[in-house]
């Protein structure tokens, strides 16, 4: 072997083994390895080219600088991945300010992840060995532009070799002109290329285009003799979407309100103004899972999730932490990465939000967070959901309660319930956060954990579990006073208490999780797997259902219940209690419906269920999924609503 060529080896060594680690690690799948290899050629010649044009001793170096560049973000992407099952996109720069207030959490994912962390840094522990088996010479000129005619020429051959296949949904070609997905477009062409099309999207803008939906029967198969319907009313207002698009230049937004006017809306049902002039209490409870709910531990919590609304089959997908999780459940959209840097950015008014929808009708809508008020930029984004009346930890809620690390959500409840409680109508929105991560005893760990290390310390469990279980216990018992409050106030049976988590405790390994779990949870799909809580004092029996739901389905199943007018068409989400076939959508696109699981492109069709095309039936699906992204990414990027609902 010739010690001249030993240097492009290493380069193409170093890329395709820290690609196929984030196979194994990250996609889990080798689905498009051929357009991994195909895509990667062009960087690995780029790269050696980068590390060659300087002489011998600068050569080096840049190649080290490149070497450690490398194994860092792809450790690092290894992990974010981990943490909030999704890649990381430049787009999420400057969604959390106060990230460094959470580096407790973020070292603990690094030490669970050390294994994977080890392997990803090979590359350059080789380096540090062999380097002086490198040659780092200066790169002749015309051999540059051999280099360069072959980059150029795989580079077109790749981009040629995408028209193979247009048809599927995500087929690589969609995934590299027309869908922004991050978790399939690396699986279908490797971290590094994923990264460039990232970075170029940013610069340059990029609008994911809508894809067709063909109907398909098997999304509502026929019965033999079906009853004759009584007259349906429609979760709808009047809207000429025919004069909006004949008065629009814009190709996309046109796209936008033709998609919205072929939409079939939900329809109001025998739900619908059940609660009609109640108040509302809705809390994002942070990291709240149905495995936290027990009839002796978290008294409450049973309580509620068993006499209220009981929803069997309910997700609590994690996009992007917490921030992920209020946006879908305050605004009923999809929340990517773009979406909510968007969200941030252009604050756009989004008005069937929580707080609008309530306030349109009369109500005083207010929210609080017992942490940082300015964390995700909530001082930003709270009156986009229509709450400008909003206190947290520095802007006033200090004042009246401790804002050490952690607080308590009962001294929230306290302090704030005299706020709002005499007020006719109120619609109250609660960000929690005693149950967050890390769950864990040690000097820096948790101090609501610790606050309730008594009634945890004799369970069964490991320490990591005992510790989540103890914050759970806190945020029961502030639950067990706000009812006790709303009692002694007199306005418990008017008042409508609902929760849902933000995300499950993703900081617990999936062993860890399997502990308090009545059944085996996977990483993708169940371990989502939750609860979401709507319970009145006069509810005489618990209502179960059955129906798929997730998260963006919180807030038009809030509106159908308190018979506030919508349009269902425009909300991604859709009311859990209408006849609309149940969906729950996950970051990676992977999605439960009633009729089964599709997980990492493969569909199990659910027992008792009978489809005669599966194939017609992931594809209207997968398109349907790949849409209310888009849709829910266009909306806020064009502020769509203050658009339409002028």
């Amino acid at each position: 072997m010739k010690k001249q060529y030993k240097h492009i080896y290493y380069i193409i060594f170093l890329i395709l083994y820290l690609e196929i680690l984030t196979k194994i690690f990250v996609t889990k799948s080798f689905n498009n390895i051929i357009y991994l290899f195909l895509f990667s050629i062009p960087i690995i010649i780029f790269i050696y080219l980068l590390s060659n044009i300087f002489k011998q001793k600068g050569n080096k170096i840049i190649t080290f600088i490149i070497t450690i560049i490398l194994s860092i973000y792809y450790c690092f992407q290894s992990i974010f991945y981990k943490l909030f099952s999704n890649i990381f996109s430049f787009n999420t720069i400057g969604l959390a300010e106060n990230i460094g207030e959470f580096q407790n959490m973020i070292f603990e994912a690094i030490l669970k992840n050390i294994i994977p962390i080890i392997l990803y840094l090979i590359p350059l522990i080789l380096l540090i060995i062999f380097h002086k088996y490198l040659n780092f010479e200066r790169i002749e000129k015309k051999k540059i532009i051999k280099y360069l005619i072959i980059f150029i020429s795989i580079y077109l051959i790749g981009l040629l070799s995408l028209n193979i296949n247009k048809k599927e949904t995500y087929s690589p070609y969609n995934l590299y002109y027309n869908i922004n997905s991050e978790i399939k477009t690396v699986e279908s062409f490797g971290l590094a290329t994923f990264t460039r099309i990232d970075i170029k999207r940013i610069i340059f803008g990029f609008n994911e285009k809508l894809t067709e939906e063909e109907p398909s029967d098997n999304l509502n198969p026929k019965e033999e003799n079906p009853p004759i319907p009584e007259e349906i009313k429609y979760n709808e207002i009047a809207l000429d979407f025919d004069e909006l698009i004949n008065n629009e230049s814009n190709e996309t937004i046109k796209d936008i309100l033709n998609y919205f006017k072929n939409s079939e809306p939900t329809n109001k049902n025998e739900y619908t103004g059940m609660f009609k002039d109640k108040n509302l209490i809705f809390i994002l409870a942070e990291g709240f899972n149905m495995i936290a709910v027990d009839p002796e531990l978290t008294p409450t919590l049973y309580k509620l999730t068993t006499e209220g609304f009981v929803f069997n089959n309910f997700y609590s997908p994690v996009f992007l932490s917490t921030t992920g999780g209020e946006f879908q459940a305050t605004t009923g959209l999809i929340p990517t990465q773009e979406v909510l840097s968007n969200w941030k950015k252009y604050t756009p008014t989004i008005k069937y939000a929580l707080g609008h929808s309530f306030s349109n009708i009369g109500y005083n809508v207010q929210s609080y967070h017992d942490w940082t008020y300015t964390y995700y930029s909530r001082h930003k984004t709270m009156p986009t959901l229509g709450f400008d009346s909003y206190k947290g930890c520095g802007n006033g809620l200090e004042n009246s309660m401790s804002c050490k690390w952690l607080p308590s959500d009962i001294d929230m409840i306290n302090v704030t319930l005299p706020e709002y409680k005499d007020y006719n109508k109120f619609a109250t929105y609660y960000v929690s956060v005693s149950g967050h991560a890390p769950y864990a005893y040690n000097s820096s760990g948790n101090s609501i954990a610790k606050k309730n290390t008594n009634l945890v310390e004799n369970l069964p469990y490991s320490n990591n579990v005992k510790a989540y279980l103890a914050t759970q216990i806190e945020f029961d018992r502030a639950l067990k006073t706000l009812i006790e409050s709303l009692d002694a106030a007199g306005i418990l049976d008017d008042t409508v208490i609902s929760f849902v988590g933000d995300h499950y405790p993703y900081t617990l390994t999936i062993d860890e999780i399997n502990e308090l779990s009545t059944y085996e949870r996977d990483e993708t799909i169940t371990v989502n797997h939750s609860n979401f809580v709507i319970w009145n004092s006069l509810m005489s029996e618990p209502i179960k259902v059955d129906k798929v739901g997730s998260q963006i389905d919180v807030l038009p199943t809030l509106l159908n219940l308190f018979g506030i007018e919508y349009d269902s068409r425009l909300i991604m989400g859709k009311d859990i209690l209408s006849d609309t076939p149940g969906i729950a959508i996950f970051s990676n696109r992977s999605w439960v419906s009633d009729k089964g699981i599709y997980k990492n492109g493969h569909f199990n069709l659910k027992e008792d269920t009978f489809l005669e095309s599966e194939s017609e039936y992931i594809n209207y699906m997968n398109n349907l999924v790949a849409n209310r992204f888009t849709l829910s990414n266009l909306i806020i990027k064009n502020n769509i609503y203050d658009y339409i609902l002028k």
